[in-house]
């Protein structure tokens, strides 16, 4: 690896990017053996290469059946992708440093900063122990909750098998599944009113999308909120709400033919799994052009920054809004919980967000076109490849070569980060120059 930034000198967010490309191809090529079907044949190579990419970029979305076109073998390749992909491949490779009691040099303590997305280097590789924990025992946990349920329905083999591919699926925001087998893409359909799968789900969900300098402030402050960083009070803060206020809207108006245990699980769910997660309890087709709108904004939003889940982040999201809020009241600074927010920090979420914001556009209006179709559910499938949700209306498979190759970039640049994508393809965008001040009248 030593040699591999010497003579391709590459830096932190370079490394970041090709860490991905490099997975992506290797996975793609183990998927394409015969061994990876259930068929023992090829799989195309498209197929292979968009189903690895959907996988490391912890998306969910596919173009065959994950229960019913892949072998053991083949799911196993994918759970790894999908694992390395929620930690990330420098954090992984970081990991195995360690254990193997190499010292880990200034650059590559960089480049696990830049993975993580913490503020300084300084006590970077006992984060690093402690997200390795973190992540064990909340798989660990997941995986049992889900077994005590499983294993009614399979042989033990088969229960404990489900029990950890779901769990690992669940905790970094993949939206994998391996219910196929009952209806193709059927997700978790089939459990749209079991508790312990729902609340097990959706926890493992929330947990993986807080980012770990949440959880790495949450045990070191306990339950004390007024203790935590204002990075962990704006990411408490923010997911509540997003959970809380679109629950409600989807228990008044989406789900009027349910019993109101079901109405309840199925309307928190949607909530949930929508912020780049995956998984669906509900058929998204029978749903309100309202409900969809909705979806797609909380898809585009995401879970938190240095976690195993995409969007433009809910800070981000925060900031914008305070932001505003701000700007509505005459203040000259945005502030929240008694704290400033720098103006760098505004100027990053505004660049982030119209990054985003641009590339959904453009990406929907060209997939439209190409394809031929509504432009709503094109929206939905873009929102959900960018904010590497997973969550489709089956539209996917049916897409053009084309379409599946825009899908595939919004799924590594929504997994990679905006800014990180951006200052790996562009690194000598530095340069400052001074230029004369000049006001211009806005709204």
């Amino acid at each position: 690896m030593k040699n591999i930034f010497k003579i391709f000198k590459l830096n932190s967010t370079q490394l970041i990017l090709g860490s991905f490309f490099v997975t992506i191809l290797l996975g793609a090529i183990l998927l394409s053996l015969p061994v990876s079907s259930k068929t023992n044949s090829f799989t195309d190579f498209t197929t292979c290469i968009f189903t690895a990419t959907s996988a490391m970029c912890v998306t969910g979305l596919i173009l065959v059946d994950t229960a019913t076109h892949w072998s053991f073998f083949g799911q196993l390749i994918i759970l790894i992708l999908i694992q390395l992909g929620g930690l990330g491949i420098i954090v992984v490779a970081s990991v195995i440093t360690i254990f193997i009691g190499h010292k880990i040099n200034i650059f590559q303590r960089t480049t696990l900063q830049e993975a993580l997305s913490v503020q300084k280097v300084g006590g970077i590789l006992k984060l690093t122990k402690f997200i390795l924990r973190g992540v064990i025992f909340f798989e660990s946990v997941g995986a049992i909750f889900l077994f005590t349920n499983f294993i009614r329905e399979f042989e033990l083999k088969k229960a404990i098998w489900y029990s950890i591919f779901h769990s690992i699926s669940a905790f970094c925001n993949a939206g994998f599944d391996l219910m196929g087998f009952r209806s193709p893409f059927s997700s978790l359909t089939y459990y749209q009113a079991n508790v312990t799968v729902n609340i097990t789900i959706m926890s493992l969900i929330i947990i993986g999308g807080l980012g770990f300098t949440v959880w790495d402030n949450i045990h070191k402050k306990t339950f004390n909120f007024k203790k935590y960083s204002l990075q962990s009070k704006i990411v408490l803060l923010t997911t509540f709400l997003l959970i809380l206020i679109p629950s409600i809207y989807f228990y008044f108006f989406e789900y009027h033919n349910l019993d109101v245990k079901t109405r309840i699980l199925s309307s928190i769910f949607q909530s949930v799994t929508t912020r780049t997660a995956g998984f669906n309890t509900t058929d998204f087709s029978l749903m309100t052009e309202v409900g969809q709108a909705l979806s797609i904004i909380l898809m585009l939003i995401g879970g938190s920054p240095g976690s195993t889940a995409g969007g433009i982040k809910t800070t981000t999201f925060a900031v914008l809004i305070i932001s505003t809020i701000a700007i509505f009241k005459k203040e000259n600074e945005a502030h929240i919980f008694d704290r400033r927010i720098e103006i760098q920090i505004v100027k990053n979420a505004i660049t982030i967000f119209m990054l985003y914001l641009t590339l959904f556009v453009l990406s929907s209006f060209v997939i439209c076109k190409i394809e031929n179709s509504s432009l709503l559910k094109t929206a939905f499938e873009v929102a959900s490849a960018l904010g590497t949700v997973g969550l489709t209306e089956n539209f996917t498979p049916s897409l053009s070569i084309y379409s599946k190759i825009i899908l595939m970039f919004l799924m590594l640049f929504g997994r990679v980060g905006g800014l990180t994508f951006i200052y790996a393809i562009m690194p000598n965008l530095n340069k400052q120059v001074g230029y004369i001040k000049e006001n211009i009248t806005i709204g």
